[in-house]
């Protein structure tokens, strides 16, 4: 798919190219909604909340190459609004949660030791390395310094060596 031709058809009103810019988009959308919220639940409103918005405004996406750095950056928003709206909240259908699946199961050692950082942390993680969302990327996506995005994934990596060091010396058999 040419995603510049694919853009610049959605935002002349050609529904079938927004349709596959967004299929085309629905797994990142996932996971950078899954390592902000906590529930499957909150990740389809705010995945739905993010597509509605798009649609309605990718007139004013001024740079076609950017369209999925531009659409990341309305569902952190809306990831963030969620957040905000259920602070004060615990659902009980949060209390009954099922463990999370993911796709390649060699990773979900990974996977769960990233679910234990911080969130400023997470989502830096799973932008750079879950989405390859380049640095430049990352940072314009979170409105935050490139500096600033190197420190973080510096500390998330040391985290993480940190937590699955513990999770392999732990699982090790004595003889």
């Amino acid at each position: 798919m040419d995603l510049k031709c694919e853009v610049k058809k959605a935002q002349k009103g050609n529904n079938d190219a927004f349709t596959s810019l967004i299929t085309a988009s629905e797994k990142s959308m996932y996971r950078v909604a899954k390592s902000i919220l906590q529930t499957d639940m909150e990740c389809a409103d705010a995945i739905q909340e993010s597509i509605f918005k798009a649609f309605r405004s990718i007139k004013t996406l001024k740079e076609p190459n950017f369209f999925k750095t531009w659409l990341i950056r309305i569902l952190i928003n809306e990831c963030n609004k969620i957040l905000q709206i259920n602070k004060r909240l615990v659902p009980i259908e949060e209390l009954n949660e099922q463990p999370k699946e993911t796709e390649n199961f060699e990773y979900i050692e990974l996977h769960n030791a990233v679910d234990f950082l911080e969130e400023e942390l997470k989502i830096v993680v799973t932008l750079y390395y879950f989405e390859d969302f380049p640095l430049k990327e990352v940072a314009a996506i979170l409105n935050t310094a490139e500096g600033t995005i190197k420190s973080r994934l510096h500390r998330a990596r040391t985290k993480l060596a940190d937590l699955l060091k513990i999770e392999y010396e732990g699982s090790a058999c004595c003889e």
